[in-house]
């Protein structure tokens, strides 16, 4: 079975952008031990060492992007380059890093979902737990067969708060 890292980005303090936070959370109870499974505020240079262990990595955030369906999953690839900002890591940042300074890339693949609200303190609109419920119905029909036994499959009520 393969090794699969899930790593969210994002800020639960932060209304919308806590998307990926929350997607995290709802995986972990949909299928636990599953999946790797890693909170981020911010990419750092370091995360390039923890992806090179997997044999893919999907990175999870929210984004202010209009994407039709409300999420999209799309291949990570490498950027070329880095950010001397320990700030600035985008994920394509790290596989970059990780193809560099390891010679070892997985792959990687990035979860968008479409959040609207990024103040200070807000919870998520109810637009944006929609998204982050078709995020998960994407996710499940996406990467289910190659990661979760069938033994293990499992049905879940939408998102909400």
């Amino acid at each position: 079975m393969k090794k699969i890292l899930l790593l969210g980005i994002g800020n639960s303090g932060r209304a919308d952008d806590g998307l990926g936070w929350l997607f995290l959370d709802e995986i972990e109870k949909r299928y636990p031990g599953i999946f790797a499974i890693e909170y981020r505020y911010q990419l750092q240079v370091e995360d390039a060492e923890l992806i090179r262990h997997y044999d893919s990595v999907l990175f999870i955030d929210a984004t202010q992007e209009k994407i039709p369906e409300g999420c999209a999953i799309r291949p990570c690839e490498s950027s070329g380059s880095f950010y001397y900002s320990s700030h600035l890591q985008s994920p394509e940042a790290i596989v970059y890093l990780a193809e560099e300074l390891y010679g070892r890339v997985p792959d990687a693949n990035t979860l968008h979902i479409c959040g609207y609200d990024w103040e200070l303190g807000n919870r998520p609109l109810q637009a944006a737990l929609e998204n982050l419920n078709r995020a998960l119905k994407l996710f499940h029909d996406t990467f289910f067969e190659i990661a979760v036994p069938a033994s293990q499959e499992h049905k879940s009520e939408p998102v909400t708060l």
